[in-house]
């Protein structure tokens, strides 16, 4: 029994462990993408395009105002970030868009789903507009 109870922690540890490395792992974007320049300028009908994709396709997870607090977000292995953020908002737009189309374990990859990459740029407009 007592072994029992040793693995049952055993097994709790390396399961919290592999959860918190998987929540604290930088996500790292290629120089080149990161540097990628918006070509969608930023403007009222830009935001709005992004902010319909965003209903569609973010805010299940994300939150509707980008708070990482969508309907879905408690069932993920990583939490959602906070948008709202400096430390999001500091991000290129580059990097914004190549995490989108490119996805990362529960971040599903947009680049087949939201083919148009000025929608991809339009979304990271309105990401842009989330900030506090």
């Amino acid at each position: 029994m007592k072994k029992l109870s040793v693995l049952s922690l055993i097994v709790v540890f390396i399961t919290t462990a592999s959860f918190t490395l998987l929540q604290t792992k930088p996500w790292n974007v290629p120089a080149d993408k990161a540097k990628a320049a918006n070509p969608v300028k930023t403007s009222a009908a830009s935001v709005s395009e992004g902010k319909a994709l965003w209903s569609t396709h973010c805010a299940s997870c994300h939150g509707k105002g980008g708070l990482g607090d969508g309907a879905k977000a408690t069932t993920l292995n990583t939490a959602p970030p906070d948008f709202s953020k400096a430390a999001f908002q500091g991000q290129t737009d580059g990097s914004l868009f190549y995490k989108t189309s490119e996805g990362r374990g529960d971040m599903p990859s947009f680049k087949k789903k939201i083919a148009d990459q000025d929608d991809i740029w339009n979304l990271v407009n309105f990401m842009r507009s989330l900030k506090k």
